[in-house]
Order: C-alpha cells, then structure tokens, then sequence
C-alpha cells in the first residue's frame, strides 16, 4: 500500500510538471547558488545548488562574471536532473520563475551592455566616505554596501569608468535582465540600491534631486534616474523569459521561453517571505554568511542611525535592519578544524552529526551562561556595525578562563549574533520599536533549539522558527514566483496570501528566553564591545592576504 501511495504521488507531481503547475527560484547566495521548484501547494519537488565563494579582486570583494553564469546553469541544471530522476519529466515549462540574490552591491555596465568592472559585492567597505556624506545629504542612513553609495564612492575617487555608466543594477537585476531584457527589480531590492518611498512604492525623488546636484554628480553625462532600475511591487508581472535567457538559462535547450518571472528581489525580501514575517511589528533573523534582524515598521524611525538600515518588504512597506557583514564563515571554519581533527583520528563525522555535537556543547549544563571568559571575533571581512575597515577573525582568552568545549562553542555562536545585536539595540531600546514575532531563518536553525536559545538571548524575545525555516530564501522566492497566480483572488496583498495559503498549517517551534542566558549573553556582549580594540590592532598588524 505505501509503494502504491508513494507512486502515486510521484505521478500526480509529475502530471503538475507537465501542466505548469509550478514556480521557480533561484537565489545567489554568498556560498551557494540554489534552485527550488515547488509545486502549487508550496512544497518543494526538486532542488540544485551550485557552491561558490567571493574572492578578493584589485582589493575588492568580487565573484567573475563568467561564474555567475556558470553557477546559475549547474544549478538550474542539477534541479532539472532531480526533475528526471524522481518523476521521469524533462523540465520544459515551468509556471513562473523568479531570481533573488545578495542585496546591494554594484554592477555597472555601459551603453553596449558590457560590465564596466568587476562585480563589487556587499562585503566590500570602502565606501566610508560616500557612505558618510550621503547619510548626512538625505538626513536617512545610506550603508557602505548600497548601490548608490558604491557609485557615488566611484565618482569621488574620480574612476575612470563613472563616465560610461548607463545602468547599474543588483546581481539579482542582473541576472534577470539578462534572462528577459527587462531592467527591472523587486521594490525590496531596489531599496537597497536607493531609498525608497513607502507611499509610492518608488525611489526619492526629493534625494534624487539632492544627489544630480552635488556637482561632482552634476559633472557627469548622466542623470540618476536614467540609470536605476524600475521598481516593481510583488505580484507584478516583470517580463517573459526570451529564447536567449532560456538558453542562457538551460544550455540543453529544454527549456521553452516565453515562462512570466516575478520581480527580481534580494535575500532580505525572500527571508521576510520564508519566515511569513511581511506584516507591521513582525520581523525576522536571517542567518547565512551575512546576518540581518529586521522588523517591519509602524512609522518611519525619529532619527537618522547609521546602525539601521531603511528597507522595503516586497510588497513596499517600510522595515528596520540590522546588518552584519559576518556570520558564519568564522565559525565554519573552527567547525571544519574539529571535522578535520575528528578525521585524523580515524572517526570522520558526516556535516550533521559535527554541527550538531558542537551546537549542541554550546548549550550543555555545564557550560558557563557567559561563555567562561573566553572572546571571539567572527569578522572575516570589514564590519560597519563594529566599525572595522577590514576582518581579521580572532580568539582571545585570559589565562584564568574556563577553557571547555562548550564554552568555546558557546562563544562562537554568542560572537557570531553579536554584531547584529548592535542596530538591534537601537531599534527597540532607543526607537522603542514594538515586534510581536521574530523568527529565525536560516541553515544554522536546523539544529533543534541551540541557535533558537542563543538569538532568544542576544535580543531577549522569543524566536520562533517554522517547519520551514531551512528551505531558505531559494524557496521563498519560488513562493514570491508564485504568488504571480493569486493577486486577482480573494488574497490581494502578500500578508493575507502568506496567511492565507502558504503559512495556514505551518508548523513552528518557540524558545522563550532564560534569564540565565540573557544576563550571560549581556556580560559577554560587554566584554565583545570591550575587546574591540584588539580587531583594529589585528588589522594593523596582520595582512589581510597574509598565508
């Protein structure tokens, strides 16, 4: 009987397939490109991925072009082998598609379409002082890693290629254009490249008046205008993929063109979709290589603090972020050094079974609420937030610490939601800003309760995390695909849609916070706060590239 309801799943999920009845995303991440088809029930029936990683390029965080596209078809391509293998159909139609990326950066291209230099991505700070006058220019926080602010950092060091820009967009922008000819971009995403109006669900004008007229901006052939993408709201169709982008897409010429995508969008909006956390006073904790924490606002903050960013949901609401450039690229690779010890002694562990025994230490009875002394610095790159230019991953201890496992553990995971917690404090102790939910999303969630503890800890409110919490943003961006179907129905906006279908028997856990680990997350975060100094003498005294 279980054979005979197994092969009749597969047949009714194939028959799906051949009828369209599914949606596509595909999301840029700074590790992993990955590609999830789901059905029209919102499960995932075939997934790929493609690993990568940035690489420092004329000092400059940066992946290459040729790797954009290279990942983008092992993805799609390895998704599309799931297709055969579990249902025997060669993927030809798909309901809608729908592309996400890291947020920000900068990809600049010329009359001809060709890319005037290197991709710069999110991690890169050197855009201080564009940062700096443009926040002080608008009166509202322009981060280092905005798209504008990479520009306009560009016109002051007086590049040589500032001159030639016709268009700049996103990585998600990017690669949608290049699939569709449509220079377009989900209003989410937009917001990180410009300010954005939560009235008109469009870019400023009122500060893109004020930036045409610095004169360094005034100088140049160029209006702003001419060279932003559209923003476009979720639900709104943003074109049809061309026989060029279905070749692009999928080299083995399966694929048909003329599939509607959706509004390309950047991680923050997918996250806010996984989580179902687009409504006023909800929020979410998106954790990967980067970490944000944002909140859904009621009302535009009193004041201007260059520790929270302004962005939009999907649908244009206003949100709060906090930001960290790091994450978990420190910790990965303490996690790999005890993989690589557990090898050596002829007991290697699968990926599971290592996180799982280390996360876990982090939270045993014997552990000390304070991490016992010991300090770790998880920047692997600059981090705005700590003020730091450039990373230097450390750990530090006093000869008294208790050094144990689980402390060490324990303070890779407190160090690693410490930076974020920064322009969290910001929002809810200084902005008074009120959050009914906050949920985690990401992989380092899928360990049960260590993460959910910690972050419980680090911002002293209950985190839930849902049955969902490790599809990932790949997959609420098939969501947001999806969602291309229902706005003439009864779920009109994206609140009431997630509510409605996607989210209506959800399963979710909570962990509510012990005052224990709070008060132990807080004398750790002093001596994190304390200990600061040390990253700057690192940065001075050892080379960033240094092997």
């Amino acid at each position: 009987m279980a054979a005979t309801n197994a092969s009749e799943q597969v047949a009714t999920i194939a028959e799906k397939i051949r009828a369209g009845k599914t949606s596509l995303g595909i999301e840029f991440g700074s590790t992993r490109i990955k590609a999830v088809l789901i059905d029209d029930e919102y499960k995932t029936i075939a997934s790929g991925d493609y690993g990568w990683a940035s690489h420092l390029e004329d000092g400059l965080w940066s992946y290459s072009k040729e790797e954009i596209w290279k990942g983008l078809q092992t993805a799609y391509a390895s998704m599309a082998n799931d297709v055969k293998t579990a249902y025997g159909e060669t993927l030809t139609h798909i309901g809608h598609i729908g592309f996400s990326a890291m947020m920000h950066g900068y990809l600049a291209f010329d009359k001809d379409g060709e890319l005037l230099v290197p991709f710069r991505t999110w991690q890169n700070t050197n855009t201080s002082e564009a940062h700096k006058k443009l926040s002080e220019l608008f009166q509202y926080n322009i981060p280092e890693r905005w798209s504008i602010a990479h520009l306009y950092q560009a016109v002051l060091n007086k590049e040589e290629h500032v001159g030639k820009v016709a268009y700049f967009t996103t990585l998600a922008g990017y690669v949608h254009w290049k699939l569709t000819g449509q220079k377009v971009l989900g209003v989410g995403d937009a917001s990180g490249m410009f300010p954005i109006d939560p009235t008109t669900h469009d870019y400023e004008t009122e500060f893109i008046e004020k930036f045409n007229a610095l004169p360094e901006v005034a100088a140049q052939p160029w209006k702003l205008t001419d060279l932003l993408p559209k923003p476009l709201v979720a639900g709104t169709p943003a074109g049809e993929l061309t026989a060029e982008g279905a070749k692009l897409l999928d080299p083995s010429g399966a694929l048909q063109p003329g599939v509607v995508l959706a509004p390309p969008e950047g991680d923050a909006g997918t996250g806010m979709v996984a989580t179902n956390s687009v409504r006023v006073r909800t929020g979410n904790v998106s954790a990967g290589t980067s970490i944000f924490a944002m909140v859904v606002l009621e009302h535009k903050l009193k004041a201007l603090h260059p520790e929270v960013d302004l962005v939009t949901t999907p649908a244009g609401d206003l949100a709060g972020m906090s930001h960290a450039n790091n994450f978990t690229s420190d910790l990965n690779a303490w996690v790999g050094l005890f993989g690589q010890f557990a090898k050596a002694i002829g007991n290697p562990v699968d990926a599971g079974t290592l996180y799982g025994t280390l996360f876990r230490a982090a939270i045993a009875d014997d552990v000390d609420a304070n991490c016992g002394g010991l300090l770790n610095y998880p920047f692997r790159s600059g981090e705005f937030l700590a003020g730091l230019p450039e990373g230097r991953p450390l750990f530090a201890r006093s000869p008294e610490a208790n050094m144990t496992l689980g402390n060490f553990m324990r303070a890779q995971l407190f160090s690693a939601f410490s930076p974020v917690k920064i322009g969290m404090d910001v929002m809810t102790k200084q902005e008074h800003v009120q959050i009914d939910s906050l949920v985690g999303h990401g992989g380092i969630f899928t360990t049960p309760k260590v993460a959910q503890k910690i972050l419980a800890a680090a911002f002293n409110t209950p985190i839930k995390v849902m049955s969902t919490a490790a599809e990932g943003g790949a997959w609420g961006m098939a969501v947001l695909a999806d969602y291309l179907w229902h706005t003439d129905e009864a779920h009109d906006n994206l609140a009431d849609y997630l509510d409605g279908c996607v989210f209506k028997d959800a399963e979710s856990t909570t962990e509510e916070p012990y005052a224990g680990d709070v008060v132990g997350f807080e004398d750790f975060f002093a001596r994190f706060s304390k200990g600061l100094p040390i990253e700057h003498t690192a940065i001075e005294s050892i080379d960033l590239e240094d092997k």
